[in-house]
């Protein structure tokens, strides 16, 4: 990866293309994204990257408390932007990956068995919650815990924890791709 983060005392200086390259680094490129972000966070002077992404997950997390009942259709769209876990459906194109997550999913790759199973868990999770994607910090986890924890929540069934738990985990991703790009947190 050639990519290096600015410095984070530089952030409010960069211009909007700069910005939303930083962005898209630590978070998957969106456009929604980036709009609620940008005003948002960037004005402010961080000490650390944890700092910034810190101030991301509050505005992020304040955004959902918000929203009547996730009724906001940006939610959605900030949280579907991110890949599906796994392989992609038999037929169906393949969903181009950003290089940080398919670094990230490696620890997925599985039998044929074993990737139709989590084929299958993603579309149980979004017939059971409508517009959103599963999100969750894989950080080296085996496939069999990170489907466990797919299934829990599934059956937890509660779409307004799945909104919750879906920004926690984008800004926990945030966190660790800051530190892989050096970013002292």
């Amino acid at each position: 990866m050639t990519f290096s983060l600015p410095s984070v005392k530089s952030l409010p200086e960069l211009s909007d293309s700069k910005k939303i390259e930083v962005l898209d680094h630590l978070f998957e490129p969106c456009s929604t994204l980036q709009a609620f972000l940008l005003p948002k966070v960037f004005l402010a002077n961080f000490q650390s990257y944890r700092e910034f992404i810190e101030a991301s997950r509050k505005e992020l997390l304040k955004f959902l408390s918000e929203s009547k009942n996730g009724s906001d259709p940006r939610i959605s769209k900030i949280i579907a932007a991110h890949p599906r876990l796994g392989a992609p459906k038999p037929g169906k194109v393949a969903e181009t990956l950003s290089e940080h997550s398919s670094a990230e999913q490696k620890s997925l790759q599985g039998s044929p068995e074993e990737q139709a199973k989590l084929v299958e868990l993603n579309e149980k999770y979004e017939q059971t919650f409508p517009g959103l994607r599963y999100v969750v910090f894989v950080n080296g986890r085996s496939r069999p815990t990170v489907m466990q924890n797919m299934i829990e929540r599934i059956e937890r069934n509660d779409i307004e924890l799945e909104r919750e738990d879906a920004f926690n985990a984008m800004c926990d991703i945030a966190l660790d791709r800051a530190s892989k790009l050096g970013a002292k947190l």
